[in-house]
């Protein structure tokens, strides 16, 4: 049976009778989570294996876990971490202070049963980055998100935890919070080039997302997450081929209904729709989707396959000499 080309999350703590039913029915890929699904470990533990028992699989469960604002396991329970460019600016060695953040962001999720975490964030930030993105990037210097971003994703995946690069092709010069808005970037594609190159560093991860943003220099009539032409730079000049999830589908950057989006994003070459506000309804809608492409099936299945297994070590060292 093919999967669904959608990942949806659900409303609470708890997974519904009817949730499961109709995720039994539907198959999305995948799952995530947010704040709103968080209560304690064992809470959480039973959430994500409810959610896999109701596909029949062991689907992938994803989060934005970065650190910073974008946190949804939070303390008492859970570590608490500096935004990403804090953490960078901060630290004595970067490179490892980034390996050791990724480990212990993997350690938090993989007990709780969460093996896809929605970082590292490769947009690069710039004098002009609306405050709803600046802090969560890692630096001003392309290069040094390139490695930033590698150290983050080698600690993730020591611990058990596969990473989705964000937001292809490059967020980092939009104005508009994105979750309200449209933003529109009108830089030159010779300067668009610095966006593009810790993407096109990282380009071998398995999984990324798309940027609801116009790059006037490639598309000036639709956001990147619509946009055939922007989808076939990221395939053709980025070098990425993974999985191409957009990102979330419901934010206020997008026009028409959910699943006319959906379908936009689906024909300009998305592989997969990320759904994240858990309203059953607008997922009732989006399941008319179907099942993804084959090609998008293969990379999905490549990514599902490929997830991290994890290493056992000493974390109570290892958040030791992060401190």
């Amino acid at each position: 049976m093919g999967q669904g080309a959608f990942i949806f999350g659900c409303e609470g703590v708890t997974l519904s009778p009817r949730e499961a039913a109709f995720f039994r029915e539907a198959q999305p890929w995948g799952f995530i989570l947010f704040a709103r699904n968080v209560d304690t470990p064992e809470q959480l533990r039973s959430l994500t294996n409810a959610l896999r028992e109701a596909v029949g699989r062991d689907a992938p469960v994803l989060m934005d876990q970065e650190g910073g604002r974008v946190q949804r396991m939070r303390a008492p329970h859970w570590r608490e971490f500096l935004p990403p460019l804090d953490q960078v600016q901060q630290a004595r060695d970067p490179d490892r202070a980034l390996w050791i953040r990724g480990r212990l962001l993997a350690e938090d999720l993989h007990r709780v049963g969460i093996d896809v975490n929605c970082a590292p964030g490769l947009d690069v930030a710039r004098e002009e980055t609306h405050p709803f993105l600046k802090n969560r990037c890692f630096s001003e210097d392309h290069g040094m998100v390139a490695r930033m971003g590698r150290a983050l994703v080698e600690g993730m995946a020591a611990g058990g935890v596969a990473p989705v690069m964000k937001h292809l092709p490059g967020h980092g010069r939009g104005t508009v919070d994105s979750h309200k808005g449209l933003p529109h970037v009108y830089a030159t594609r010779a300067e668009l080039a610095e966006d593009f190159a810790p993407f096109e560093a990282l380009s071998d991860l398995s999984m990324g997302m798309s940027a609801h943003i116009i790059l006037d220099a490639i598309d000036p009539h639709r956001p990147a997450t619509q946009s055939p032409k922007v989808i076939d730079l990221i395939r053709d000049e980025i070098g990425f081929d993974g999985l191409l999830m957009t990102d979330d589908i419901s934010m206020g950057a997008l026009d028409g209904t959910v699943l006319e989006r959906a379908q936009s994003a689906l024909a300009a070459g998305c592989d997969m729709v990320l759904h994240c506000n858990g309203d059953l309804a607008e997922m009732e809608q989006l399941a008319h989707l179907g099942v993804m492409s084959e090609k998008a099936q293969s990379r999905a299945d490549h990514a599902a396959h490929t997830r991290p297994s994890y290493q056992p070590i000493d974390i109570t060292a290892l958040a030791d000499e992060f401190s």
